[in-house]
């Protein structure tokens, strides 16, 4: 449903593009090129102002559908399921990437030098308050 949806909306846009373009304004528009301001194709269509009245309709009535499509669509992929994302409802695939990188960056955290410089394993870490698993070294003079 998701799908013809937006291929419904992706009509409408175009619908939308050709009928801002077919009105005439001051450049006369697209429908100068089809022979706008009575004569010519619009003209024989629509006669002399009901082009510019009915454009203007359809481009209402577009634009109000627009509209209502985009909020539709908007509350469809909000409440959509599966897709890319393998994981539960409210994640997606930047979401678990984060996910990863955090932890990633714990793991990496755990296993970094404490503030004297010398490494401690994550294992030793916990044990003895101040002791240094290595002796400290000594001052030779130089």
């Amino acid at each position: 449903m998701f799908t013809v949806m937006v291929i419904f909306h992706t009509l409408v846009c175009i619908l939308l593009v050709v009928v801002v373009l077919m009105q005439s304004a001051k450049g006369e528009g697209l429908a100068g090129a089809f022979g706008g301001g009575g004569s010519g194709l619009t003209g024989a269509v629509f006669g002399g102002r009901g082009a510019a009245s009915f454009l203007s309709r359809a481009t209402t009535v577009l634009a109000v559908v627009f509209m209502l499509n985009c909020g539709i669509l908007a509350f469809m992929s909000s409440h959509r399921t599966g897709g890319l994302s393998s994981g539960g409802a409210g994640s997606s695939v930047v979401t678990e990437e984060a996910q990863r990188e955090l932890e990633r960056q714990a793991a990496q955290q755990q296993a970094m030098p404490d503030t004297s410089g010398i490494f401690v394993p994550p294992e030793q870490a916990g044990e003895g308050e101040g002791e240094l698993p290595f002796p400290e070294p000594q001052d030779t003079g130089q």
